[in-house]
């Protein structure tokens, strides 16, 4: 049986693309650094586009921007990320130039996940199990 074995139709593979494999090296620092500029473009673009609108929404997108920032529920939160950028462009008419990259920027985190230097990696990364000799004997 192992892993090739499948439950309801679904494979091992199956259950790998639902989740990131918190890439290290170049890909995390890559994907660190657009967590942090999609979050700092969220918020400069709100900040100098909404006016009155930032003043009582400021405090919600800092938070987002923070957690984007630290990679915590990165998928959930790039997607209300995309969602501030696309009512911005409904809202106050932005320009599609200054839209378009950032709806694609959060749709890459979405499918791409935080990467290893993340709270996410942290919290659902993959984990080293050690299970002692005396042990194994028993788990069946």
């Amino acid at each position: 049986m192992g892993y090739s074995a499948t439950w309801a139709g679904a494979t091992l593979g199956d259950v790998q693309r639902l989740f990131s494999m918190f890439p290290q090296g170049g890909p995390g620092i890559a994907l660190l650094l657009l967590r942090l500029s999609l979050a700092g473009t969220m918020v400069l673009v709100f900040r100098n586009r909404f006016g009155v609108l930032w003043h009582w929404a400021s405090p919600g997108l800092v938070i987002v921007a923070i957690l984007l920032c630290l990679g915590w529920l990165t998928p959930i939160i790039s997607t209300i990320s995309c969602l501030v950028a696309i009512a911005g462009f409904f809202y106050v008419g932005d320009d599609l130039a200054v839209v378009a990259p950032f709806v694609f920027n959060a749709v890459a985190l979405i499918l791409l996940g935080p990467g290893a230097y993340s709270l996410d990696a942290r919290i659902f990364g993959r984990r080293v199990f050690n299970v002692p000799p005396g042990k194994a004997s028993h788990a069946r």
